[in-house]
């Protein structure tokens, strides 16, 4: 990139969408090289969305200048393109601080800005966004725009087309800028982008006709538009400006544009990095947290799939990032990339396994709350054998609220049928793929976590867990430490300490979530106390389901409370004895049923007392307080303090 040239403002901290209305052409372009630049150098350190970032910097530049935010509303689909948008609207001084906690948001945030209308960090939303704010402007006669951007391979899901067919026949004055650069994680599965050319260039291919499909849906279409020519994008904005009903401005744009290791990067542009060099776009020794797990599924499912030819991977969008691209590989005929739909996904799975296949949906968590109905009566009612590999399951750390997993425990725990395994390091991905898929005729999920996978918990020639079993860690009479997933490794360094102070602990690595392994049931109510950790919310967890099977319908539950210790150990939360004689009193180890911030993993984990000292004070404190013949359940989402 060439020097810049004496500029009209002081630094990327004084941008404001009216300075960005005072520049000219010339300083647009430095100010352009100048942002990704800045983009590159900040992300280097803080990791984040880069390559849609690079993408958008002209588009957003012209943004601003036709349109007024905050009057005029910009809605973001999906919100990770809003890089560019947080610095040109005051926050470029706090952009450092992007997804470090107490930072800024990597998405979109009410609380940061009167310019962040909506949190969207799942894709296709913003149409039906649009068409409710449009609604609500048209019955108080308010003329100020609705201006909704979607790209990054948005305009896939299902939810998008349902928006764009009621802002069509409503004949809403709602501006559709279509930011295609021909790609979500991966290229986009639409007969829709007119980007995909393999050169970045746009495909000659038109068999499919944007303006005939936007035509028909009720909207007038412009473009397609050089996405970064600010100058005319600004034309075409201004004409869509004056439109009275629904418009699309069609913009080509190339993601990961002016970095060049972003250009190249075949897989996904550089689209989500960790921390990285930024001298060779590579990142840093540690690097990504998840592949430990990933890399792990990834070996497994192509394994799996050469002894099982009626095997076959679904993603929504994300091969990747969930670990199939080597299985696209080797079976292309038997991987199906969905584009950003995940309702389709888990119904198509449903009609696969139907037919005789046995799909493999490999997904987020936060993505497969989108496909709720399809997993509860799609698949599940009709007992169906399909697998879901859930990745980032529980904290994930630096996304933030909406992409925390900290729900699907709670809920997968309770479908009918569904199998739950909870792997506690990355080598027992492999050994539950293969259980699965030999043992159950009906629905099941493996979850692990975006953090690195830990060393095998417990006695190293014991070897990983096997079949539907859980495993035991160590042995103690006072009381049971249950862990599931991840958190079997702070069960067991918690039994450590609590040997320490004198009490023995027994310790087990959950493995199954549901059924639970009536072995662990038994050994385990033989104590006066047992906790449960889980890296889900707590309320309807697995630590519920502990208490219900070793209380029966005796045991009671009491809603969680955040109750600080009195320097005695002081009284729980309010208990409701149970009437089971000899029942253990079970303390439910979870999060709050809560949207937790975005910060450090194992920094959040241990604010919420699921590390190992805060479960061995959960112990104590229970200890102190049980009583022989007493069964009660308490639920710690802040586990209590206790002296001594």
């Amino acid at each position: 990139m060439t020097e810049l040239r004496p500029r009209p403002y002081e630094d990327l901290t004084a941008l404001t969408p009216g300075l960005l209305r005072s520049l000219n052409e010339a300083d647009l372009t430095d100010l352009a090289a100048e942002i990704r630049r800045y983009l590159v150098a900040t992300l280097s350190e803080t990791g984040g969305h880069l390559g849609p970032n690079l993408g958008a910097v002209e588009l957003t530049l012209a943004l601003h200048r036709v349109f007024d935010s905050p009057d005029d509303a910009l809605l973001w689909d999906t919100g990770h393109q809003a890089y560019v948008h947080k610095m040109v609207t005051g926050r470029g001084e706090e952009f450092p601080t992007l997804r470090q906690p107490g930072g800024l948001s990597g998405y979109p945030n009410r609380s940061e800005s009167s310019h962040d209308h909506i949190e969207n960090s799942h894709a296709s939303t913003a149409l039906s966004y649009a068409y409710g704010f449009a609604r609500a402007r048209q019955l108080r006669r308010d003329r100020r725009r609705v201006v909704a951007v979607v790209g990054d391979g948005a305009l896939t899901g299902g939810l998008a087309y349902e928006g764009l067919s009621n802002i069509g026949v409503a004949g809403l004055p709602v501006i559709v800028v279509l930011n295609d650069n021909g790609r979500s994680y991966a290229p986009t599965v639409s007969r829709l982008t007119t980007a995909m050319g393999s050169s970045g260039a746009p495909s000659e291919d038109r068999s499919a006709d944007p303006s005939a499909f936007f035509g028909a849906m009720g909207f007038r279409y412009l473009g397609p538009v050089d996405g970064h020519d600010v100058a005319a994008m600004e034309e075409s904005l201004r004409d869509a400006a004056t439109t009275s009903g629904p418009v699309v401005v069609h913009v080509h744009t190339r993601k990961g544009e002016g970095y060049v290791h972003a250009e190249s990067d075949p897989e996904k542009r550089l689209h989500d990095v960790p921390p990285f060099d930024a001298a060779t776009g590579r990142a840093r020794s540690n690097g990504i947290a998840s592949r430990g797990f990933t890399e792990v599924f990834s070996r497994a499912i192509v394994d799996e799939g050469a002894r099982r030819p009626e095997l076959v991977a679904i993603t929504a969008a994300m091969p990747g990032s969930t670990g199939l691209l080597e299985f696209a590989q080797r079976y292309p005929e038997r991987f199906f990339d969905v584009g950003i739909a995940e309702q389709h996904a888990v119904a198509a799975a449903a009609g696969m396994a139907m037919d005789g296949l046995r799909p493999v949906v490999a997904i987020y968590s936060t993505f497969l709350n989108r496909a709720w109905d399809q997993i509860v009566h799609d698949v599940a009612l009709h007992g169906l054998p399909v697998v879901f590999c859930v990745d980032r399951a529980g904290v994930t750390g630096d996304d933030g609220p909406s992409h925390h997993g900290i729900f699907d425990l709670a809920l997968l725990t309770k479908v009918p049928g569904m199998t739950v395994l909870a792997p506690s390091c990355a080598e027992e991905v492999g050994e539950m793929l293969a259980t699965v898929l030999d043992h159950c005729d009906g629905p099941a999920v493996i979850r692990w976590p975006k953090t690195a996978s830990p060393p095998r918990v417990g006695d190293p020639v014991a070897g990983a867990g096997a079949g539907l079993r859980a495993r035991r860690l160590r042995t103690g009479d006072d009381v049971c430490l249950l862990g599931v997933g991840k958190l079997a490794h702070a069960c067991d360094e918690s039994a450590a300490l609590l040997s320490r102070l004198g009490i023995e602990a027994e310790a087990w690595d959950v493995r199954v979530a549901a059924p639970l392994d009536r072995a662990m049931l038994e050994s385990a109510r033989r104590h006066r106390v047992v906790v449960v950790a889980e890296d889900g919310v707590a309320d309807g967890g697995v630590g519920d389901r502990v208490a219900a099977e070793l209380g029966g319908r005796l045991v009671r539950r009491v809603e969680g409370h955040q109750t600080p210790a009195a320097p005695t150990g002081g009284p729980l939360a309010a208990a409701t004895p149970g009437t089971a004689d000899g029942a253990p009193l079970v303390v439910a180890c979870g999060l709050p049923i809560a949207f937790l911030a975005h910060g450090r993993a194992g920094q959040i984990l241990s604010e919420h007392g699921l590390d190992a000292a805060g479960l061995a004070r959960s112990a104590q404190c229970a200890l102190e307080m049980a009583g022989p013949g007493t069964a009660r359940v308490r639920r710690l989402e802040v586990p209590l303090a206790v002296t001594g």
